[in-house]
């Protein structure tokens, strides 16, 4: 055995090995057949190889010249064809040209061998090295080969390789790398091989290339799941039958009837195997095709079962208006249909700022996974970046080349966390609105491509659903909130009917007790006894308390009347103090005052306000109230200690000859995506809508500008809020007319 024979021993151990991993191992069916072919060829090559190394009689070293030129003449094919389907490129008429190509380069390699193999000579005192003749008319067929064929064919694919290398990102450029560096280690070798033949006699150590580069793209392939393999044992051998029907016959007929076709076509005997070829290379594809769609049909019926029921709920859930019933219902059709093993779905909260879980299906998985993720993350970045699926397994592989990048690392932390093998984004317009979190399937095969381009229909349908229900959901609330003002306004228009039964009922109350006092105080005692003296005095004191409350409450139900009544006096000069001594009137039967520290910073001889007595009061009771809510709020949430509230009202003249008024409080402040929304009708930062309806700073707000004033906010979460409101002095509002 010499170095050639040990190079050939390798490159059929690798090709070979790496045509049945890449058979087992591979993700996308539609490059399996290509690579796991040219692997064999690779193979095919070796076992020629080794055989022409052995060989020591010319006769039987040419006959594998002959067979290690199938190898030859398949491989740029195949390689070609790889490098089309890896990129997605349509060209009919180049693998036409091809195809006829190999067949008639074949021909001549069996039948007409003269005019390419020529003979042989040997070398190296070892073995015999085919040899072109030296005639050109006679080796023309090998030189178009060589020259037009081989080389050219190699080039225009490695070119295109190269040319989407430098424009794509991402995990499709690592498989592209690959790709090109096993390329040219590859072509090395046989490169050197066709040397030997043009005269050159260096010894063909070359052939050890042939055995990296399988290696290197079919590392590539397994690593970067480009291969998918679980069908492709049964195309492969439908792929033998076609084709060997379609190689054999031919050479069957040129072997068995050569002297028959002689007698009929003399010197042209080789055009009855040459129309055969022909007629069976035209026919051989569709052939192919028919028992190929039928084998997929069967063995993928499973797969394409489960997909058409996710298109069909795809159409159907844009017709679902209920939110929640919605989200249950994409999570439990995902993995009943698909055999998932968990299915999530999160979707963004604009006032947190992150994706929240809304959705969940699978045994025990609601405690393990994480219910929110920032919209900040890696995993949301590489989506909004992306604007495509993540899948586990390629970042997971990424990281291990990349095992610096702090980013890639979180991402695939993340994922792991979400107990997801695939996450699928759903976007409107440019919003990432969610996703998805698939996990793993109940049979533990990994996703198809046409496995993600169906979750990504999914997905962008979801999209649109979701989206439809939550503007249902708003709508509703606005219907809610609105019906909710309107009985507000109702109670209002009924106060004053309300305080006057009510005050009726006080003054008789008060009559009742004064008179039944009177009658007390004028009775004689002095013969009672001690017993019967201490009854009198106990229900005079009772009858004296009730006086006392009639009078506290014809006071609370004036206040009221004065609350709700429009301002029968319109805008006139009103002071500032009698404002704010109003407004503290009412908020203390809702407020606890003594609870925290109100302080009042008012300069002495503050100029009158022109305004409406009754609106100015409704403002700083609105805006006070919401300040001690914001207290307890901070209060009762951060738990901090030796916390205690405080509410402080300054007011002064300021340089624009204006009267500024502060209302600051210490509470819990509002979030920075929430300051622009503070004066919009219906949003309250609240927790329920028993607390707020989201109007009292719309309504604010509206009888500042009615008195041609301006207010505006300040706020820091957790720390509190500044509202600074300006009212000009002697200014008439325009047509003197209130809110």
């Amino acid at each position: 055995m010499n170095i050639f024979s040990f190079s050939a021993i390798l490159i059929i151990i690798t090709s070979l090995s790496m045509s049945i991993l890449v058979f087992k191992q591979g993700k996308n069916k539609k490059l399996s057949h290509t690579w796991g072919w040219f692997c064999l060829m690779a193979a095919l090559w070796g076992v020629g190889s080794y055989n022409i190394s052995r060989c020591a009689s010319y006769d039987n070293a040419f006959l594998w010249w002959q067979i290690s030129f199938i190898s030859i003449i398949a491989t740029p094919i195949f390689y070609t064809t790889f490098v089309h389907i890896l990129l997605d490129l349509k060209n009919r008429f180049l693998f036409f040209i091809i195809y006829s190509f190999f067949f008639i380069f074949l021909f001549y390699v069996f039948f007409k061998k003269e005019f390419f193999l020529g003979d042989l000579r040997f070398v190296f005192n070892e073995f015999y090295w085919y040899r072109p003749s030296k005639y050109l008319n006679k080796s023309i067929v090998f030189y178009i080969f060589y020259l037009g064929f081989y080389w050219l064919l190699l080039s225009y694919s490695f070119l295109l390789l190269v040319k989407e290398f430098f424009r794509s990102s991402g995990i499709k450029s690592y498989q592209l790398k690959y790709f090109i560096v096993g390329s040219i280690v590859g072509w090395l070798g046989p490169h050197g091989l066709f040397l030997i033949a043009l005269g050159f006699n260096i010894f063909p150590f070359s052939n050890f290339f042939i055995v990296i580069y399988p290696l290197i793209i079919g590392y590539g392939i397994i690593r970067y799941r480009l291969l998918d393999m679980s069908i492709v044992f049964t195309k492969a051998g439908i792929f033998v039958a076609v084709y060997s029907l379609i190689l054999g016959i031919p050479f069957f007929i040129g072997y068995k009837f050569q002297l028959f076709l002689t007698s009929i076509l003399h010197n042209n005997w080789w055009l009855g195997p040459l129309v055969s070829s022909t007629i069976l290379a035209t026919i051989g594809p569709f052939v192919y095709l028919y028992f190929d769609k039928r084998t997929q049909d069967r063995l993928l019926k499973e797969q394409r079962g489960y997909q058409n029921i996710l298109r069909n709920a795809s159409s159907g859930m844009i017709r679902i208006k209920d939110l929640g019933k919605l989200l249950n219902l994409i999570v439990h059709v995902v993995t009943k249909t698909v055999r998932i093993r968990n299915a999530a779905i999160y979707l963004l909260d604009r006032e947190n700022n992150t994706y929240a879980l809304q959705a969940i299906r699978g045994d025990g998985i609601t405690k393990q996974v994480d219910h929110v993720v920032d919209a900040g993350s890696p995993l949301i970045w590489t989506m909004t970046d992306r604007r495509s699926l993540v899948v586990t397994e390629e970042e997971t592989m990424r990281l291990n080349d990349e095992q610096e990048n702090i980013g890639l690392l979180k991402l695939t932390e993340q994922l792991l966390k979400l107990k997801a093998d695939l996450v699928v984004p759903s976007f409107v317009d440019d919003r990432l609105i969610g996703f998805i979190a698939l996990g793993e399937k109940v049979s533990k095969k990994l996703y198809s491509q046409d496995d993600m381009n169906v979750f990504s229909v999914l997905a962008n349908q979801a999209a649109l659903a979701i989206e439809n229900a939550q503007f249902y959901d708003e709508i509703k609330q606005t219907h809610e909130q609105l019906f909710q003002a309107e009985k507000m306004a109702t109670i209002g228009t009924m106060a004053d009917g309300l305080s006057h039964q009510i005050n009726n009922r006080f003054h008789a109350l008060s009559l009742i007790s004064g008179d039944a006092l009177d009658v007390l105080n004028t009775s004689d005692l002095s013969g009672a006894s001690a017993e019967v003296k201490q009854l009198v005095a106990d229900v005079k004191d009772a009858l004296q308390k009730i006086q006392n409350n009639v009078l506290q409450g014809g006071e609370v139900v004036k206040g009221l009347l004065k609350y709700s009544r429009p301002g029968d006096s319109g805008f006139e000069p009103v002071d500032f103090k009698d404002v704010l001594k109003g407004s503290l009137d009412m908020v203390q039967y809702k407020i606890k005052l003594v609870e925290i520290d109100f302080l009042e910073k008012i300069i002495p001889d503050l100029p009158k306000i022109h305004g409406n007595l009754t609106q100015l009061q409704e403002v700083f009771f609105n805006l006070i109230d919401n300040a001690y809510d914001a207290t307890r709020e901070r209060k009762l949430t951060l738990n901090e200690k030796d916390y205690k509230g405080r509410i402080e009202v300054i007011a002064r003249v300021n340089e624009k000859n204006s009267i500024e008024i502060n209302v600051i409080d210490n509470g819990m402040g509002v979030k920075d995506l929430d300051k622009k929304k503070m004066f919009t009708p219906f949003f309250t930062t609240k927790a329920t809508a028993k607390k707020g309806t989201g109007l009292g700073l719309y309504v604010i707000k509206k009888i500042i500008s009615a008195h041609n004033g301006t207010i505006t906010v300040g706020s820091v979460l957790e720390k509190g809020t500044h509202f600074l409101i300006e009212l000009p002095l002697n200014h008439e509002p325009f047509n003197n007319k209130t809110v």
